[in-house]
């Protein structure tokens, strides 16, 4: 998938925890004694029962609406049809969401079930679960730093316009990069290119790439077969439609932030949001919280939001709030460019 830089090289063995430095990297200097400092937000926690028992009922839940929108995908009408293709666009995002919990290891008790129930999650939407863990393990390494990038390519250090949100919500040259990385995995040439890993991460890769071929396969036969229909509507047309909603999902993220420090309170931003929206991002609103001990299970993170809210500088009340000040970004940038290339033409 596209991405808008490499690292420098990085060595990441995903299956091991980070240590625990204190402070943690992404954890602030230490500050004057008349500043409140973050009590809870730094501390670590394993993962019990009773977050695992939660993420499983966000599975079965996923599945309940996959379902929902495959039967209304499958109606008669217009109408009936494109709401079960909007809503599987909406699933099909959702689980990413889901598998990004899974690549951190803060789903499961143990480590074995995370890969086993990640690389499904990722399917619908063509996500490797290992490419996307180690690279973004890497980003949770070097973020505020030059080495930082992200599996999904939007540049985040950029001037923020209409060009770069249009290209960054219908990035569909991402599947011609998937077709690339699944052609590289038959032939034995695919290589990881952002940095080292080790050659059973790199096999896992390689395999999950050769996965994706069964339902590619299985679409095109079914086309054959005279079901293209179905195959347009329960998978073609929500992926397309899932671009854009994953974009504007995760664009909250670093966007508009300090991009040039590696302290967490100033480089990534939170979202009060509703219990919809925690739901729907699976916790992404709350990524302040989750930066700073990314090993947390998601549906501890509101209990040091708290915390963000005094500390933090990004803190958002609402998904809408954040975006009405990012379409004013965009137009303030926008009109600065165009008023800079209209200078230019003049002086010509």
């Amino acid at each position: 998938m596209t991405t808008a830089e490499k690292p420098q090289s990085s060595t990441i063995e995903p299956d091991q925890a980070p240590p625990a430095p204190a402070p943690t990297p992404n954890q602030p200097p230490r500050q004057s004694p008349d500043t409140v400092e973050p009590v809870l937000l730094f501390a670590r926690a394993r993962v019990t029962r009773h977050d695992q028992t939660v993420f499983i009922g966000k599975l079965l839940v996923a599945a309940a609406l996959i379902a929902a929108g495959v039967y209304l995908a499958l109606r008669d009408g217009l109408l009936l049809s494109a709401a079960g293709i909007v809503l599987l666009a909406a699933v099909y995002t959702h689980m990413v969401e889901l598998q990004h919990q899974c690549l951190h290891h803060s789903a499961f008790t143990s480590a074995r079930p995370h890969r086993l129930v990640g690389v499904p999650l990722g399917l619908p939407l063509l996500v490797s679960y290992t490419h996307y863990r180690v690279r973004h393990l890497q980003h949770h390494k070097h973020l505020g730093t030059p080495q930082d990038s992200e599996f999904f390519g939007f540049d985040t250090r950029a001037p923020l316009t209409w060009g770069m949100l249009l290209r960054g919500a219908f990035d569909y040259g991402r599947l011609v990069t998937i077709a690339r990385e699944i052609g590289r995995s038959w032939r034995g040439s695919w290589q990881y290119d952002a940095g080292e890993i080790s050659d059973r991460r790199r096999r896992e890769v390689v395999a999950e790439y050769r996965w994706m071929v069964v339902p590619i396969l299985a679409a095109v036969a079914l086309s054959v077969a005279g079901y293209g229909g179905p195959v347009l509507e329960l998978w073609v047309l929500p992926l397309l439609v899932a671009a854009p909603m994953h974009f504007f999902l995760e664009l909250p993220e670093h966007i508009l932030c300090d991009t040039e420090t590696t302290d967490v309170l100033r480089n990534t931003r939170s979202i009060k949001g509703s219990w919809f929206s925690t739901w729907y991002t699976n916790g992404n609103n709350l990524h302040v919280e989750h930066h700073a001990v990314m090993t947390v299970a998601i549906n501890r993170l509101r209990e040091r939001h708290d915390e963000v809210s005094r500390l933090a500088a990004h803190v958002e009340r609402s998904y809408p709030a954040f975006y009405l000040a990012v379409l004013r970004e965009a137009a303030r940038n926008s009109t600065r460019r165009g008023s800079g290339a209209k200078s230019a033409g003049g002086a010509a």
